[in-house]
C-alpha cells in the first residue's frame, strides 16, 4: 500500500506509559506496519502545569523498551503554538469560530440556572452573534467555534459503527482559552492534518471528541481521518482498570520481569483476535491485524493469562537474545548493578546455565532468583530448606562426592551424571538422598535448575569448592 497511510501515537506527558497507552501505540504500531505505512510520535504537552521532561522521557522509554518504534521526530505539541493561532485567525476571518468576553463568574452562574432548570449544563451562545463592539474593556476573550444548532455530526467509526451526536448537544466549544493558548481539541485536529495522519486510532473514551473535532475539520475544510475508537481494558473482576488490576507503566512490567514481545503478544489480544491464535510472533501480529477485528467490548486483563504467555517466550527465546532482556532488565532494578558486574566477566557462565534455567522461570525475576546460585560468594548462605537437607549423612555423601566428582575426566553433564548415579547405586542410596545434598552445596537452595547442569555452569574449580565448603 502507498506510503501515504499514517497513524500517530499522541500521548500527554503527565506520568509513564500506562498499560492502555502501550496499547493503542501497539495497534497504532501495527496497523501502519501492516499497511507500509508510518506512525508518528506527537507529545501533547499543551497543558504546561502538568507537563514535565521526566513524563516525556518515561513514555519514550516506555516505547523504547516495548521495541515500538516511530518514523521520525517526536513532535512537541506545544512547539506548535504559532501554528495554531494561525489557524484560529483563519477561522475568525471566515465567520466560523468568535471571540466570547463572557467571565467565568458570567459562565458558573449560566451552569447554575441550567442545573437547576433540569437542563444540561451548556455554552448558551450569548456571544455568538453579538457585534464586537459590545466587547467589555480589559476583558480577554476565549475563541469558540460556532457550531451547527440543528441535524447530527456522524462518525462512521471502523471499530464502533456508525455513532451520530445531535449537534445541538455538541455546543460552541472553546478553541483558544482568553490567555492565548489552544484547547486540545482544535490543537489535535490541526496536528494531525499538518502530519498528514490519515488514520486515528484512540480510546472509545474520545468518541465524543472526535464528533466535536469533527466539527473544527469541517469548518476548515480539511478532509477526517478514518476514526477508529477501541474498547478500553477492564480488570478481571469487569470494573474499569485501576493500579490494583494493572494499571501500571511500562516500567513496571519490565521491573516484574515481563518480555517486550510477550507483552506486544498479550496487549495484541487485549481486544484483538485472529482466529484462535494465542501465541503469535510480531511478524505474524503485523501479517493479520486489521481493525475489523477489534473487538467492541472491554477486554480485561489478566496477569496469569500474561505470566503463562511470558513463560513461554522466555523458553523460546534464544539465550544471546535472553542475556540481552536480563541485562536490560537488571539495569532497572535495585541490585542489579552486582550481578550486571558480575557477568561483565562471567557471560560464558550465564550463557552455559540459561538452558536449564529458564525452562523452570516465568519471568526475569524469577530467572534472576534461581541463576543466583552463579554469582553468590563462599561461603553460601543457606536458606531454611538447604540448611535442614545437609545433615550428618549429607555431609558424609558429600565428602565422598568430592573425591569421585574430582576423579571425573570430562566435567559435562553426561559423565557428571553417571559418576553421581554410580555413587548412589554402590552406597545403596536413592538418587535424591545425594542429589539433594549436592543441590543445597552447590546453590544454597533447597530448590535449584537440574543438579548436572548446576555442576557445569559452575564448573569444576567453584563446584569442589562448594562441596568441600558444606562436606
Amino acid at each position: 500500500m502507498a506510503q501515504d497511510f499514517v497513524t500517530r501515537f499522541a500521548p500527554s506527558p503527565t506520568g509513564f506509559l500506562h498499560i492502555g497507552g502501550a496499547r493503542t501505540a501497539l495497534f497504532n504500531w501495527l496497523l501502519a506496519k501492516h499497511n507500509g505505512g508510518k506512525m508518528l510520535l506527537r507529545i501533547e504537552d499543551t497543558d504546561r502545569a502538568r507537563s514535565t521532561q521526566e513524563a516525556v522521557d518515561a513514555l519514550i522509554d516506555g516505547l523504547t523498551w516495548l521495541e515500538l518504534d516511530w518514523d521520525g521526530e517526536p513532535v512537541s505539541q506545544f512547539g506548535r503554538l504559532d501554528r495554531h493561532k494561525e489557524v484560529v485567525d483563519q477561522l475568525l476571518e471566515s465567520g466560523a469560530a468568535y471571540r466570547c468576553y463572557a467571565t467565568s463568574e458570567e459562565l458558573t452562574q449560566m451552569r447554575e440556572e441550567q442545573k437547576a432548570a433540569g437542563l444540561p449544563p451548556r455554552y448558551d451562545g450569548r456571544w455568538r452573534d453579538r457585534d464586537p463592539s459590545e466587547a467589555p474593556e480589559g476583558v480577554a476573550p476565549a475563541i469558540r467555534l460556532k457550531s451547527p444548532l440543528d441535524g447530527e455530526t456522524v462518525i462512521d467509526d471502523e471499530v464502533q459503527g456508525r455513532v451520530a451526536f445531535p449537534n445541538k448537544d455538541l455546543d460552541d466549544l472553546v478553541i483558544m482559552r482568553s490567555d492565548g493558548t489552544p484547547t486540545y481539541m482544535l490543537a489535535v485536529v490541526i496536528d494531525d492534518h499538518d502530519m498528514g495522519v490519515t488514520h486515528v486510532v484512540r480510546g472509545d473514551d474520545h468518541l465524543t471528541n472526535s464528533a466535536k473535532q469533527a466539527l473544527i475539520y469541517k469548518a476548515l475544510g480539511w478532509d477526517i481521518p478514518s476514526m477508529a475508537h477501541i474498547p478500553l481494558i477492564h480488570g478481571p473482576d469487569g470494573a474499569k482498570l485501576s493500579k490494583r488490576h494493572g494499571a501500571l507503566g511500562a516500567e513496571a512490567y519490565r521491573e516484574m520481569g515481563y518480555l517486550p514481545a510477550a507483552m506486544r503478544n498479550y496487549l495484541a489480544r487485549l481486544g484483538w483476535s485472529h482466529g484462535d491464535e494465542e501465541i503469535m510472533s510480531t511478524q505474524d501480529m503485523v501479517k493479520w491485524f486489521s481493525l475489523d477485528a477489534v473487538g467492541k467490548s472491554a477486554s480485561r486483563f489478566d496477569f496469569k493469562k500474561l505470566e503463562n504467555l511470558n513463560g513461554h517466550y522466555m523458553r523460546s527465546t534464544g539465550d544471546a537474545d535472553l542475556l540481552k532482556h536480563l541485562k536490560v532488565y537488571l539495569s532497572h532494578v535495585e541490585g542489579g548493578e552486582t550481578v550486571l558486574s558480575w557477568l561483565a566477566d562471567n557471560e560464558a557462565t550465564a550463557l552455559a546455565a540459561l538452558p536449564g534455567l529458564k525452562e523452570r522461570a516465568k519471568t526475569l525475576v524469577e530467572l534472576t532468583e534461581s541463576a543466583s546460585y552463579l554469582w553468590r560468594q563462599r561461603p553460601l548462605d543457606l536458606d531454611a530448606k538447604a540448611e535442614k537437607i545437609l545433615d550428618a549423612d549429607a555431609k558424609q555423601a558429600l565428602s565422598d562426592l568430592h573425591d569421585v566428582l574430582s576423579a571425573v575426566p570430562n566435567w559435562d553433564a553426561e559423565a557428571l551424571e553417571a559418576a553421581v548415579k554410580a555413587y548412589a547405586e554402590e552406597k545403596e542410596l536413592k538418587l535424591g538422598k545425594v542429589a539433594q545434598p549436592l543441590r543445597a552445596a552447590l546453590t544454597g537452595r533447597g530448590t535449584s535448575p537440574g543438579i548436572y547442569d548446576v555442576l557445569v555452569a559452575l564448573g569444576r574449580d567453584e563446584s569442589l569448592g562448594r562441596i568441600s565448603d558444606q562436606g
